[in-house]
């Protein structure tokens, strides 16, 4: 049996109607499945943690990249598969793992494919899927968060973009990698990525893999004001690594930090003055 977390809100209420679907489909289909809603935040993950201790094979997870990394908490380290069914704003994490944005293409995918080892993240004891950082992204977040009073879909993460580009000051980093030596920049961006893509497809990490057991560090420096409106442009066609203020190296630990630090963890804010970042290789099964 297919077992079907689905989260009502996501993609600005999209999220149940796209279930229902994928539930009809799989129907249809003569495939037995059953349709579990959330009710809260965290209730994915408790639900798929029930179902990989009952043994379940797959779990398909439909709403956003918020969705996927709770059923993904429930579910690591065990034996139980997870399918993502895109049904959110941004579905990030889809596009490095190569399954199709339209939900039924995605359902039609993942049942013809077997879960593969895939790596994950955790940071202050804490799974993430894609990408954790500070700076550039955590300010995109916030002007967001205030435009999706008025609009919805990408157009939030295109105001927090623009806002961002003229607004933005560099914050001073400390990190170091792998356990080496501490450096410290005067940072526009820092990203820690298991994926390639953040906020709807800005390619922070255009060369990661979330398969090969490290992470894409990527640390922009500082950048000239002259100079932000081409750094973005080339940041949108996946140039990052190409920018002379980009320093960019793989890892399997990181720790950085900074006073009054905020970082975004897959699409949430979470304050810090420290994190500790570290691969967890292969321990997530995904059909992808």
């Amino acid at each position: 049996m297919l077992h079907i977390i689905c989260n009502p809100t996501a993609g600005s209420g999209r999220g149940e109607k796209i279930g229902q679907k994928i539930k009809a489909l799989l129907d249809q289909d003569g495939i037995a499945c059953q349709l579990l809603i959330t009710q809260r935040p965290g209730h994915a993950t408790q639900i798929a943690r029930q179902l990989q201790e009952e043994k379940a094979e797959t779990v398909l997870s439909v709403g956003g990249d918020g969705t996927a990394l709770e059923v993904a908490r429930g579910l690591v380290g065990s034996q139980t598969a997870l399918g993502i069914i895109p049904a959110g704003t941004g579905n990030d994490f889809i596009k490095t793992i190569g399954l199709p944005k339209d939900p039924e293409a995605a359902l039609r995918h993942i049942l013809s494919h077997e879960p593969k080892k895939t790596d994950v993240g955790e940071i202050n004891g804490s799974l993430f899927l894609n990408e954790i950082g500070t700076g550039f992204d955590v300010s995109v977040l916030d002007w967001a968060a205030k435009a999706k009073k008025y609009c919805r879909g990408l157009l939030p993460y295109l105001y927090g973009v623009i806002q961002t580009l003229f607004r933005f000051h560099s914050i001073p980093i400390t990190y170091a990698v792998d356990g080496g030596e501490s450096v410290t920049r005067d940072a526009f961006v820092v990203g820690v990525a298991n994926g390639k893509w953040i906020g709807g497809g800005i390619g922070i990490a255009p060369e990661a893999a979330a398969d090969d057991g490290l992470f894409d560090v990527v640390v922009v420096d500082k950048i000239p004001r002259r100079k932000l409106l081409g750094r973005l442009i080339g940041l949108m066609k996946g140039r990052i690594l190409t920018f002379p203020e980009t320093h960019f190296v793989r890892a399997s630990s990181v720790v950085f930090s900074a006073p009054d630090m905020r970082v975004n963890v897959d699409g949430e804010i979470v304050p810090a003055d420290r994190m500790e970042a570290r691969i967890l290789p292969g321990q997530l099964l995904v059909r992808r």
